[in-house]
């Protein structure tokens, strides 16, 4: 007698029961987890609230604000530049003054020297 190569639809239907069941116990074991990951942060955020005296409708606001901000974001429009803001008189390196600064900016604060020192008039 030839051996049929096909499911059966009972063991089909079994197979699939059992794995939908799997996939929903591993759900909550990763709903428990996220939950348990999350719990020493917000313990960590609510104690920086305190310490600081902010309240949730600052946090609220600033979300809201952080969320107008980023709804730009990937949008298509090109990024304008920015003029530069310092220039090292040696090399005529430019900086805008936004985001990490400059080797020569860091170099020159460290020793001694102002940043105003090197702004473009």
């Amino acid at each position: 007698m030839k051996q049929e190569s096909y499911m059966s639809v009972e063991t089909y239907s079994s197979a699939k029961q059992k794995i939908e069941k799997e996939i929903v116990r591993l759900q909550k074991q990763m709903k428990s987890l996220r939950v348990k990951q999350r719990r020493p942060v917000i313990a960590s955020i609510v104690k920086s609230m305190q310490d600081n005296e902010i309240t949730i409708e600052e946090v609220a606001d600033a979300m809201d604000k952080s969320a107008r901000r980023g709804a730009g974001a990937g949008s298509d429009s090109p990024k304008t530049s920015l003029p530069p803001k310092y220039r090292h008189p040696g090399t005529q390196d430019t900086w805008t003054g936004r985001g990490r600064p400059p080797r020569w900016i860091i170099d020159a604060e460290s020793n001694g020297r102002s940043r105003e020192e090197f702004l473009i008039k």
